[in-house]
């Protein structure tokens, strides 16, 4: 459940941001936990013809979130342009975040986004021990290997879902690993484009048991109610099995859409909106706020109000909330921007 405050911050971050193509607006609130660990990344222009959106649930503390929302989609862009091939680089990406989250680079690169503590202590061991010159480029990738006291660190021991939807021309492709969750509206319908994984659903359970793992109360090992996420090494360390059978897995779902002028908006959100309001029950909120409100971040503000809980007696909208509503706009809007 958590540590609850004793009553609920309820000051918003929000955004609104678009292109020729679509527009976003974003909030995210922290709500009756103790801490905030939900982080996002919206950033319309990738590239020419992308726009990426993700919504990034930490648990067990904030810092792979932040680190996602910091890092992923560079590197869905940097496997885009290698592999040539969308669907290839989001799964790539997502493996990518646990792999740098390793060694000293990656407890160094966690520990600025972290508390004030390893925050300075990470400052200086940047300073102390980043390659410099030629060191760097003896390796391939640009991350480069450092050499520290942390150097067989194994990756951290929280973790985070991570919901993507990249849009590029007239597709959306959905990658999903977690429980946070994307919805489309078509015609006024939802239509769901993520699973929610959890450790009972049977391709779930079946990966959990073949690499050694255990469900107790719904949560893998007794402990976590999903059963893929970024981060959470402990949960990763069988030595016999690649990244995507172990007990959690970072592997995500993807789903390709072709979008028409019948879809209109698109929402990510994490689970602690979903867990108030039905995929349809939201879409439905977000048409009707629609006909007063053309501000989307506001919009987004008064779906985490009507969701947030007045006591914290059942657990539900006691939690973190972050979403984003992305507004696609119809062709022929799109080409009358371009002309």
């Amino acid at each position: 459940m958590g540590i609850y405050l004793s009553s609920p911050k309820t000051d918003k971050f929000s955004e609104d941001g678009g292109n020729a193509r679509l527009r976003f607006g974003l909030s995210s609130m922290q709500g009756w936990r103790a801490n905030m660990e939900d982080a996002h990344a919206a950033v319309p222009d990738l590239d020419d013809c992308t726009s990426f959106f993700g919504v990034y649930d930490g648990h067990g503390g904030k810092v792979v979130a932040k680190f996602c929302a910091k890092y992923l989609h560079t590197q869905v862009l940097k496997f885009d342009i290698l592999l040539g091939d969308l669907t290839a680089a989001l799964r790539r990406a997502y493996f990518r975040m646990d792999e740098m989250m390793r060694g000293q680079r990656g407890w160094r690169e966690l520990a600025v986004l972290g508390d004030k503590m390893d925050r300075f202590t990470g400052y200086i061991e940047g300073l102390i021990w980043s390659p410099r010159g030629s060191h760097s480029d003896e390796h391939t990738d640009e991350w480069a290997y450092e050499e520290g006291p942390h150097s067989d660190f194994s990756g951290p021991a929280s973790g985070c879902t991570a919901c993507v939807a990249v849009i590029r021309n007239n597709q959306l492709f959905v990658a999903n690993a977690g429980d946070s969750r994307c919805v489309l509206s078509r015609k006024g319908q939802a239509v769901s484009l993520s699973t929610d994984h959890k450790p009972d659903l049977d391709e779930e359970r079946e990966r959990i048991l073949k690499a050694g793992g255990f469900i107790h109360a719904g949560r893998v090992n007794g402990s976590l109610n999903l059963s893929r996420a970024i981060g959470d090494v402990e949960f990763k360390q069988n030595k016999f099995l690649p990244a995507d059978k172990q007990i959690l897995s970072c592997n995500p779902d993807i789903n390709i859409v072709e979008l028409s002028d019948d879809d209109e908006f698109i929402i990510i959100a994490c689970d602690g909106v979903w867990d108030c309001m039905s995929n349809q029950q939201l879409v439905d909120f977000i048409h009707e706020d629609l006909r007063t409100e053309s501000c989307l971040s506001a919009v987004c503000e008064k779906v985490l109000d009507r969701c947030l809980a007045p006591t914290t007696l059942t657990g539900e909208g006691c939690d973190n909330m972050t979403m984003i509503l992305v507004q696609l706009k119809k062709s022929s809007e799109s080409n009358a921007s371009l002309t």
